[in-house]
């Protein structure tokens, strides 16, 4: 069963079914013009537990949102795949015009659904693209690689025996793309490092990911990449270096977690309220939003570890942060699945 949390909130009636409540009539493709007065409905649905690092990052911009009066904002956590039109459907017929979520594992029963609610405006995660016969759908994914292969950067200083581990939840565009920039970040530090690369085929399994870890440490690896929960915990037990991804998790691993590629969805989620605001909400990618240029995401401060990174590393971050920011210097987008090298 789905856990339903609705925060207490005021809303007021979104203003529409008026002829000056449109900017341009559905079947253009362009959505209902909302009141800049009133913040707009919207509601979350997440397939794992709001405190998940990728989930928290949109909870946490939608949260952003609704507290500076722009979204009233409700959420269900815990959503089975199978379950998840279910709760799609609830959420329009409930009159939210904004819907936000993930549908990674149920894309064709949940684009079935934005097709039945033509009014409503859907930002969903996604490993596919918009499709111009949902004009009212459109897609975003976590493309952090920027700040991902900056923090490979730091790996490839950091390691000693030049062997990393890796571990990942399913090995999709969202997560294979980010591995990959890591890699190549790494290896501009040293071109022989090896990686130990594995997928424990959930999105919140902690055990099982730190026993993933486990098994990399006793292969040689003295630093690992936490793309899930988990696996710092091994590595702080282990006594070793952790690379952080998504959110930052030094206040909680001191001496383990060097640096972390840190993800910002307030850029994507702000373009997506202001598109409803104005009432030209469409069918487009918003991963662009993600991008480090656009606000989407940064290398995490240093912290503790400010000092102890060799300084080689930290200037090359530094040069491509500046590089990045300006165009000069575009990190390559791979999907594919990484392999052990």
């Amino acid at each position: 069963m789905s856990s339903h949390q609705s925060l207490k909130i005021s809303r007021r009636t979104l203003i529409k079914g008026t002829a000056s409540a449109f900017v341009l009539a559905p079947s253009l493709g362009i959505l209902p013009l909302a009141s800049a007065k009133d913040p707009i409905k919207a509601a979350g649905i997440y397939t794992v537990p709001v405190e998940q690092q990728w989930v928290s990052r949109i909870h946490k911009a939608a949260l952003a949102a609704q507290s500076r009066g722009d979204i009233a904002y409700t959420f269900t956590e815990n959503t089975a795949n199978t379950d998840y039109p279910r709760v799609m459907r609830e959420y329009a017929e409930q009159g939210n015009t904004l819907i936000i979520g993930e549908i990674f594992g149920a894309e064709s029963e949940a684009r079935e659904v934005v097709a039945e609610y033509p009014e409503v405006a859907f930002l969903m995660g996604s490993s596919f693209k918009e499709d111009p016969s949902l004009p009212n759908l459109a897609v975003f994914d976590n493309y952090i690689q920027d700040a991902s292969y900056l923090s490979g950067i730091i790996a490839g200083a950091m390691t000693k025996s030049g062997n990393i581990g890796m571990v990942g939840g399913f090995p999709i565009p969202e997560v294979n793309r980010l591995m990959h920039a890591f890699m190549a970040g790494a290896r501009e530090m040293n071109p022989n490092i090896r990686f130990q690369v594995s997928f424990i085929g959930s999105w919140f399994d902690p055990p099982k990911a730190k026993e993933t870890a486990f098994a990399m440490i006793e292969g040689g690896a003295d630093l690992l990449y936490a793309e899930r929960f988990g696996v710092s915990d091994a590595a702080k037990e282990r006594g070793i270096l952790a690379i952080g991804n998504v959110i930052d998790t030094q206040d909680q691993y001191p001496s383990t977690v060097v640096a972390s590629a840190i993800w910002h969805f307030e850029p994507t989620m702000d373009a997506a309220v202001a598109a409803v605001q104005a009432g030209n909400f469409k069918a487009a990618d918003y991963g662009i939003y993600s991008f480090m240029k656009n606000g989407g995401c940064t290398l995490a401060p240093y912290g503790t570890f400010a000092g102890k990174i060799p300084q080689k590393a930290v200037d090359m971050v530094a040069k491509r942060t500046a590089e990045i920011k300006n165009g000069s210097y575009t990190v390559t987008i791979n999907d594919n699945e990484p392999k052990s090298s």
